[in-house]
């Protein structure tokens, strides 16, 4: 896999001054947790789910979540479960299957297994996951881990104990990936505790936690709230102060921190593909992007486009998507631009080990090395999986790209 690995190599040459990095299933969690990017969401009731994650995957999507809880009815489980089964089963056959071998990156034909996407399972209750990995089989090496609901120190002890039981009954790595979503999170009263008792949890099992994501839409739902479409979650300031708290104590770039995901995005139009017309009519749009950026405005996309800038800037990386439209955006906007890679080497810079301050090579700001340390290692993390951008390309070249197929 590797991100905008569906378009051809030469409009990857085009785009990039460093192209984004390859990675598999079995790379390390360091590299995983920053590739995740926009992780869709589908129910897992969907009869022709197998089909519908390869054609995610010729999309550009690189992780998915195959989900059991909040998206599907309480009746439908057990036969939800079954359709996983029968879903990872068909993914296994055909990564099994003879083949002239690996699809030409950017092309069409078959998926080979480097790219499928990471996929996830979002579970009800613990007892799921040793359930579900015993029932997949052989199969089970389609999946990556697991989506925990609600997660507390509590209820999360039982989910990643039963984790830790699953790897080993199938004998490869599993990861979790806790949503932090509860009502006593929310509230103010409880919400130090609960985070200092998930912090607990969750660094018992660090080597399994891949993410941390974020339930904005429960933290809403406890006090009546659904924001509209012109709004991103930093303009629900009760919102807000949970997600800045959840940063604060699980998010710390020291070396106790975590990958904490954005929050999914609820908004979107019928036809998924509703920017091709605007699209279509230049390879990177020379001359158009004021075009571009009304279109994704009328599309009641400028809401979105928002948030995922304000997501990074208050230390978030990836999101949660529950509609294709979102993934192209949320990649686009995750591309470290020439300028930030720039700054983030200088500030590296072996010379520069003693601190100081230097001139940005763009002469537009200051550089102070030790301050902006950690700033620049995270930026160099995300340069290697979604590339950085040639000096003359911007957002709306890598959107354009992006929806190429």
């Amino acid at each position: 896999m590797r991100h905008f690995g569906h378009i051809s190599p030469a409009a990857r040459e085009g785009l990039f001054h460093r192209e984004p990095s390859t990675f598999t299933a079995d790379s390390p969690a360091r590299m995983l947790s920053v590739a995740l990017g926009a992780t869709l969401y589908s129910p897992a009731t969907r009869p022709s789910l197998a089909e519908d994650v390869l054609k995610q995957a010729a999309r550009g999507v690189v992780s998915m979540v195959l989900c059991l809880e909040d998206s599907i009815d309480d009746a439908e489980v057990t036969d939800a479960e079954a359709n996983l089964i029968r879903q990872f089963a068909a993914l296994a056959a055909r990564d099994a299957a003879p083949g002239p071998g690996p699809r030409h990156e950017g092309g069409a034909g078959s998926t080979a297994r480097a790219d499928v996407p990471l996929l996830f399972i979002r579970v009800r209750e613990p007892a799921q996951i040793t359930d579900l990995v015993r029932r997949l089989g052989d199969s089970v090496r389609m999946l990556s881990g697991f989506v925990l609901p609600k997660f507390t120190e509590e209820r999360g002890r039982h989910f990643l104990e039963a984790l830790a039981e699953a790897e080993t009954a199938c004998g490869r790595r599993l990861f979790a990936m806790p949503v932090l979503e509860s009502p006593e999170l929310l509230h103010l009263e409880t919400r130090g505790e609960i985070l200092r008792g998930i912090a607990r949890s969750v660094d018992k099992y660090r080597d399994r936690v891949l993410a941390l994501r974020l339930g904005v839409t429960d933290f809403c739902s406890a006090y009546g709230l659904r924001r509209a479409p012109d709004m991103t979650a930093y303009d629900v300031h009760i919102v807000a102060s949970v997600i800045a708290d959840v940063v604060n104590v699980l998010g710390r770039a020291d070396g106790t921190g975590f990958t904490i995901t954005g929050p999914v995005w609820e908004y979107f139009r019928r036809q998924e593909r509703m920017f091709k017309p605007q699209l279509r009519r230049s390879p990177f749009l020379e001359g158009r992007a004021e075009e571009l950026r009304t279109a994704l405005i009328e599309h009641d996309m400028d809401g979105l486009l928002r948030e995922i800038e304000l997501d990074r800037a208050n230390g978030l990386l990836g999101k949660t998507c529950i509609h294709p439209s979102h993934v192209a955006p949320v990649h686009a906007l995750s591309v470290v631009s020439h300028e930030e890679f720039t700054d983030a080497q200088d500030i590296l810079s072996p010379e520069r080990g003693g601190g100081g301050v230097l001139r940005s090579a763009y002469t537009n700001k200051m550089n102070e090395v030790k301050p902006h340390r950690a700033w620049a290692e995270r930026t160099l993390q995300r340069a290697e999986v979604f590339g950085v951008a040639r000096e003359d390309v911007g957002f709306v070249d890598l959107l354009a790209a992006g929806l190429t197929n």
